[in-house]
């Protein structure tokens, strides 16, 4: 992508965030050439698009004219970069995100009939904690996102099961029964938890509350306490043979493939939902 969509990328994550640190967090830039990128968009633009003040960063008048047509021009360089494609195929990238454990269990096999036909689409593919995957895709930084799937989904997303997977109790095998609980720090599995508990009458000491499944295994494994964690995370893990799984009647949790339900007339976010739901019929 050229530097000049770059900068609009890096504008429209800053207009959704209003949080610098966060943006020059999550873009992978520094906090000096994020600033360095606003003024000159702003010098481009004639006018002040983003105020510091004392209660936060906001959007100007001029700056939320400026979301518009950053939005607006993003969206024709992508039509335009897929019309591009040789004949029999489109082009341009699509961003992805998954965790860790769905990249190596799931997206493989979901993403292979998009490969087949489009070879020259760009895949980035982007991992991070699941519970904010769906956060990721509704402010734009990502086309579609391979995620646990709430029970009720926003009405601006669209979704298609690639996965049910069981949520497990586990304990290391040294572990004690009584052992204290880890428990995601938030997201799906931390509210399955919860209800668990409110059903069975457990008043849950917590031991700890880490941001990824991988790293709460990684607890247990030391004998931290009880962890909660999808099957999927558990057969695929590293540390599964130091670990126990221990009975109980979790509510199972649904994966899909979720795109933002304005996109699907994208021809890249088209392709790929067309083809997984191809190969669903299959």
């Amino acid at each position: 992508m050229s530097t000049e969509y770059r900068e609009l990328e890096l504008f429209l994550h800053l207009a959704r965030t209003l949080n610098y640190g966060r943006t020059s967090l999550e873009c992978h830039v520094s906090a000096a050439t994020l600033t360095r990128t606003i003024q000159r968009l702003e010098t481009r633009a004639g006018g002040q698009l983003l105020d510091r003040g004392p209660r936060g960063v906001v959007l100007t008048a001029e700056g939320r004219r400026f979301t518009t047509y950053a939005e607006q021009a993003l969206e024709l360089w992508a039509d335009y970069r897929a019309g591009s494609a040789e004949p029999g195929g489109l082009s341009g990238e699509l961003r992805i995100f998954a965790t860790v454990t769905a990249c190596q269990t799931l997206v493989p096999e979901l993403l292979a009939p998009l490969r087949a036909a489009h070879p020259q689409i760009r895949l980035d593919i982007r991992t991070g904690d699941a519970a904010a995957a769906l956060a990721r895709l509704d402010e734009g930084e990502v086309d579609a996102a391979v995620a646990g799937i709430p029970r009720r989904l926003p009405q601006s997303m669209v979704t298609r099961t690639v996965a049910v997977t069981d949520l497990v109790l586990v304990r290391a095998r040294s572990g004690d029964a009584e052992m204290p609980y880890v428990v995601p720090a938030r997201g799906l599995v931390r509210e399955a938890a919860y209800r668990w508990f409110r059903k069975t009458g457990v008043k849950p000491a917590i031991a700890a509350e880490p941001t990824g499944h991988e790293a709460l295994l990684a607890l247990v494994a030391l004998g931290c306490g009880t962890g909660v964690v999808p099957r999927l995370v558990l057969e695929s893990s590293a540390v599964r043979d130091q670990l126990v799984e221990m009975p109980a009647d979790l509510d199972p949790l649904t994966i899909g493939l979720c795109v933002r339900r304005a996109d699907l007339h994208r021809p890249l976010v088209a392709a790929l939902w067309n083809l997984a739901s191809e190969a669903d019929r299959q």
